[in-house]
This record gives C-alpha cells, sequence and structure tokens, in this order.
C-alpha cells in the first residue's frame, strides 16, 4: 500500500487536484525556427530562379494595370480611346515575354555570340538618331526614331542591354587569360566603349539614361574586383563630368532645386511635377483611394503613366501599395545577386551583375525622385512605367537572368527531376516500396 506519510505527496498547484500551470513557451524560440524555415527555403536551388520568374512577372502585370489606370484621362485629351496606351503597352509586354522566353532558354555561348551584334546594332541606331529627318525630339530630349504611325523607338534603352553583353563577355575573355590583374586591360576598351556610348546619348540631351549607363559600367568594375583606388578614379572622373553637364544646364539646376519640393514654384511653375507627386502620394494613406479614383492624374500631374506611376500607385493603392512594389524590386535584385554570387561562369556573373546593377539602380532613380529625395531624372520604373521602347529590353535583360539561374548546376539537378514523366515514375515507386513493407512481418519493421 502506498505510503501515507506527510510530505510524500506532490502538492497540487491548486487544492482540486489539476495539474501544475506549464511554464509558457518563449517566443524566441518560435521566431528562430520560423528564421531556419526560411533560410532553409532561399537556400534551395530554384529559389532565385522563382523569385526572378515571380518578381518580373508580378511587377509586369501591375504596371499594366496602373499604366491602364494612370494614362486614361490622357489618352481622352488627345481625344483617342481610354485605353490606346494600355493597348500598346500590352502589346510590348508580350512580345517583351517572347524575348524572355527565348533569353531563358539561350545556352551562355548564344548570348555571349549577341554581344558585338547589338553593340553594333545599338551604336547605329544611336548615330541615327542624330540625323536631321530621322530622329525626333521628346520633351527637349533627341533621343526617338520614328517607326510609323503611333510607334516610336528609343535606341539608349538598347545601348544598356548592349554594355552588358560586351562587357561582360570582353571582362569574361580577360579573365580567363588572367589579365584583370592589371587595370590597363581592366579599363580599356570598356571604359572607352562606354564613354562612346554615354557620348552618343548625351547628344540627345538625355541625362537620366546616361546616368543608368555610368551605374552599369560601375557595376561591371565592381563584380570584376576592380581596386578600390581604381574604383573611385573612375567614380571621381565620371562626377566631375557629370557636375560640369549639370552646372551648363539651366534646365538640369531647375531639378536639383526641386528635390523635397511641396510648391509648384511660381512663374511657369518649375517644380509643379516634383509638388504634385508629393501631394498624390500623401493623399493616398494607408490603402489608396482605390483603382481609377487618383485625383492627380486628370492634369495636375505631368507623365502620370511614364516617369511619375509610381506616385500614381501611391494615391490608389496607398502605403500597402507602394511597398509591394518595393518589395518585389528588392526580391529581384536579392535573386540577381545571389545568382551572379553562385556562379563560377566569369560571363554570367559580370552580366548578372550588370543587368542587376541596371533594374536596381533604374527603380531607386525613379523612386529616388517621385519622393522627393533625388532630383527627377527622367527615368521609367523598369518593368513598370510606360514604355515599349524601355520594356523590350528589360524582359530580354530578365530572361538572361533566369537563363543563368536554371544553369547552376544544383538548378540543373533539381529541373531534370522535375521534367514530364518523373513524377508518375516516382509514384510507382513509391506505391511499390509501401506495398513491400506492408507484407513484412510485424516484428520486422
Amino acid at each position: 500500500m502506498p505510503s501515507k506519510i506527510a510530505g510524500t505527496r506532490r502538492p497540487s498547484a491548486a487544492r482540486g487536484g489539476g495539474r501544475a500551470p506549464a511554464t509558457p513557451r518563449r517566443p524566441r524560440g518560435g521566431v528562430r525556427r520560423l528564421y531556419r524555415r526560411a533560410q532553409r527555403a532561399w537556400d534551395r536551388p530554384l529559389t532565385a530562379y522563382y523569385v526572378i520568374i515571380g518578381a518580373a512577372l508580378l511587377i509586369t502585370m501591375l504596371g499594366l494595370v496602373m499604366v491602364y489606370s494612370a494614362s486614361m484621362i490622357t489618352a481622352l485629351r488627345y481625344e483617342l480611346v481610354p485605353s490606346y496606351f494600355f493597348r500598346k503597352q500590352f502589346i510590348a509586354a508580350l512580345l517583351g515575354t517572347g524575348l524572355l522566353l527565348a533569353a531563358s532558354r539561350m545556352p551562355v555561348k548564344l548570348h555571349r555570340a549577341l554581344a558585338y551584334p547589338i553593340l553594333v546594332g545599338a551604336v547605329f541606331l544611336m548615330v541615327l538618331v542624330q540625323i536631321p529627318g530621322i530622329g525626333h525630339a521628346v520633351n527637349g530630349n533627341q533621343n526617338w526614331i520614328s517607326l510609323g504611325g503611333p510607334f516610336q523607338l528609343q535606341p539608349s534603352e538598347f545601348g544598356k542591354l548592349a554594355l552588358i553583353l560586351w562587357g561582360a563577355d570582353l571582362l569574361a575573355r580577360k579573365h580567363d587569360t588572367r589579365l584583370l590583374t592589371q587595370w590597363k586591360h581592366m579599363l580599356v576598351p570598356l571604359v572607352p566603349g562606354a564613354f562612346m556610348l554615354l557620348g552618343l546619348i548625351m547628344l540627345g540631351g538625355d541625362m537620366g539614361t546616361s546616368i543608368i549607363l555610368a551605374a552599369i559600367l560601375f557595376g561591371l568594375l565592381w563584380t570584376a574586383g576592380a581596386p578600390t583606388r581604381l574604383f573611385v578614379g573612375v567614380l571621381t572622373v565620371a562626377g566631375a563630368i557629370g557636375v560640369l553637364l549639370i552646372k551648363t544646364s539651366s534646365n538640369r539646376m531647375k531639378r536639383f532645386d526641386c528635390i523635397g519640393a511641396t510648391d509648384p514654384g511660381g512663374e511657369g511653375a518649375p517644380c509643379l511635377q516634383a509638388a504634385h507627386g508629393i501631394y498624390a502620394l500623401a493623399s493616398g494613406g494607408w490603402f489608396g483611394s482605390g483603382l481609377g479614383a487618383s485625383v492627380e492624374k486628370w492634369g495636375q500631374l505631368p507623365e502620370a503613366h511614364t516617369d511619375f506611376i509610381f506616385a500614381v500607385t501611391g494615391e490608389e493603392l496607398g502605403l500597402a501599395g507602394t511597398l509591394s512594389v518595393l518589395a518585389l524590386f528588392a526580391a529581384l535584385g536579392y535573386a540577381g545577386i545571389r545568382v551572379a554570387g553562385g556562379t563560377e561562369d566569369p560571363f554570367v556573373r559580370f552580366a548578372a551583375g550588370g543587368v542587376t546593377t541596371w533594374i536596381t539602380a533604374q527603380a531607386v532613380i525613379n523612386i529616388g525622385a517621385v519622393l522627393g529625395l533625388l532630383p527627377i531624372a527622367g527615368v521609367p520604373l523598369p518593368l513598370f512605367s510606360y514604355g515599349g521602347s524601355a520594356l523590350l529590353p528589360t524582359m530580354f535583360a530578365v530572361g538572361l537572368l533566369i537563363a543563368f539561374a536554371r544553369q547552376e548546376p544544383a538548378a540543373k539537378a533539381a529541373l531534370a527531376m522535375r521534367r514530364p514523366g518523373w513524377g508518375k515514375r516516382a509514384g510507382v515507386r513509391w506505391k511499390s516500396m509501401r506495398r513491400r513493407v506492408k507484407k513484412r512481418p510485424s516484428g520486422e519493421r
């Protein structure tokens, strides 16, 4: 019989005999487990591949919706159908999707073979822009070629892609011959070639595209492992040239005066676009006024469907919408960095680094201008703003990232296991294994 000596029974928390309350778990363990799960998911071979595809497609689709919403009033003002700009952007998106799929299926050798033809073609078109009667000026910049009817082409957008492919191929060949350890081979002919493209763009007065092209050049040099003193030297020279070009242009100086402006200004309203961009963002609130309900797009905000489409997004979708766009660009940029850092092929590393620099730098410059943190550079938001000339090469560049992500050894193996018929064969093997287990005696399991 059990002893009844005092003290041998464990006292309960309540005299009614209930169990003592369990010690609550610390939330830190749950957060750590969630972090480890997220880290394991990110470390999977196909994560970068799926993130690039998903982020790019979501940005493009949301951009189509916002182009339609932001451009309706502009189309009506020019006595066009409300869906005029949306139709053109939709056609460009379809063509861009074809380019994306083609680029994602091309082998690396073919991408390298296309480097020089694309470079020669881009230079030829940028020279044609400066010929009277062929080139056309839009908003004071002579950077367009009319293709007949409502269609126009901006060759400088293809110059970005040309610099990336040509620069990556050039640096990869010098890397294979171990010439990148010498600063002369790192700079020549990459920097002179980039300055040639910059000169052709600046002849048309497009400062914004020139800044993006300079960012791509620095991205290539950084990825190639340029020494800090060499990198700083090139950056200093480029900065001095930029300051000179800004100081000698009253229009560019006015753009710097409008940083953070909340008042359109006096005569001529020099800060009209910057101020109304802030008004649009401020009136959006947490969740916006709803799709199509923007007030600023009715004429107060210039270029609502191109350079300042992010402001209309903030007004109609609110802070939640703008943060979603920022998160998609951050995911796309981080996945591009992972592709560039996880490969042993020098061409893939340089090209992926160049494409990632292009998209992220252009997004930062566009969004920074809308927020009033940077001067208005006149560059579109990649994959989002209206403009087929900007959308087509950008989608081809995203196809490059997809091709590079799927050609990693681990990603290749993971994709091979998901080829057609593999799941059916795996299911048959699983069923046969279960039958064998059931036939075994219970003691052998």
